[in-house]
């Protein structure tokens, strides 16, 4: 009884947050910075999202990959294919390169783990798969080269996923993150989630009561990767330019796993709190710097991390929860003194 309640008392609360972010817009829309605001709230939003579709992998089955800006290319560079030569919206575009995403994550997840790769040896194979997908597609021509595709503004045209302004843009990555944190707090209650901590915390004695430690590290590598698929799709679409460096690179692979370690792993809620403090942080270094220090951010993102793991080895909901904790405890104390007096 009381879980339910509290179960619903969270499901209210998650309600009341997502209609404040539904109707920010309209205050943001009367100041004279209300666009860059919202482009700060749709980076958030969008690292967010990235950095839940890792975690399930990373966080819930600790694998951690180096590499999940090769899903993140496969599905803006296949949705934007299908766009420019096929004339396919990226409303049905997304979901083949989320696929096609899948497709590949299953690939690399069943021949790493199936190998017995982990730790660190998987990590490497995964950010030596994303750079070989940079330098593949820069040697192939009809994918853009270096140069990379842009993609052909057709006036606003919300069939094609393209508005004037950045509220249209705003609504579809504050469902898209929603629709993944929902969906994280629902496998946290679930089997395969139950399943994705068991063979985190130890592999040999999971598989001893009968879990598959390959099909489940390999199912979660195939909804990471679908899930970051479709991230790929807006991420091309907002921007509407991809290069290989920009997409398959290190830079996005590296911010999507910081924010899911700084906020708290394996947890619902860390990836969203990691990405609401470092991306106003490193946007604001960002536009004070300019372009006299390019990696201003990375430096910004590699000095949090290096606080948050000396003094917060379980990230800043890590904190937040032992807190809460011991006023839990400390109410109950007092309950029951009074209650004995």
């Amino acid at each position: 009884m009381m879980r339910n309640l509290l179960q619903g008392r969270r499901f209210i609360g998650f309600a009341l947050l997502f209609l404040f972010l539904a109707l920010l817009p309209l205050p943001l829309s009367r100041s004279p910075k209300g666009e860059y605001y919202l482009h700060i709230i749709i980076l958030v939003l969008l690292y967010a999202y990235l950095s839940t579709a890792w975690n399930i992998l990373g966080g819930y089955a600790g694998q951690h990959s180096l590499g999940n800006g090769l899903y993140l290319g496969a599905g803006a560079y296949v949705s934007t294919i299908l766009f420019l030569k096929l004339g396919l919206t990226p409303w049905v575009g997304m979901w083949i390169a989320g696929a096609a995403a899948a497709l590949l994550g299953w690939f690399v997840g069943y021949a790493c783990f199936r190998y017995g790769l982990k730790g660190g040896y998987f990590a490497l194979v995964t950010i030596a798969l994303a750079e070989a997908a940079v330098y593949l597609t820069t040697n192939i021509r009809w994918l853009g080269g270096a140069r990379g595709l842009e993609v052909t503004w057709m006036g606003h045209r919300p069939l094609l996923m393209q508005f004037e302004g950045k509220t249209g843009y705003y609504y579809i990555i504050l469902v898209m993150a929603a629709l993944s944190i929902l969906y994280t707090a629902w496998l946290d209650r679930q089997r395969f989630g139950y399943y994705l901590v068991a063979v985190r915390e130890n592999e040999r004695a999971a598989d001893a009561l009968g879990v598959d430690p390959l099909k489940i590290k390999t199912q979660a590598n195939v909804v990471s990767a679908f899930m970051t698929g479709l991230g790929g799709t807006f991420f091309a679409q907002y921007y509407t330019y991809i290069h290989p460096r920009l997409v398959f690179g290190e830079g996005p692979s590296v911010q999507i796993l910081l924010f899911a370690i700084i906020g708290g792993l394996g947890t619902v809620w860390g990836p969203a709190v990691g990405a609401l403090i470092l991306v106003p942080i490193a946007e604001f270094a960002r536009a004070q710097l300019g372009g006299s220090f390019a990696g201003a951010p990375l430096l910004l993102y590699g000095a949090v991390l290096m606080v948050v793991m000396l003094f917060m080895p379980h990230g800043i909901l890590g904190v937040v929860e032992s807190v809460m904790e011991k006023v839990g405890h400390r109410g109950k104390a007092a309950t029951g003194e009074r209650a004995s007096e």
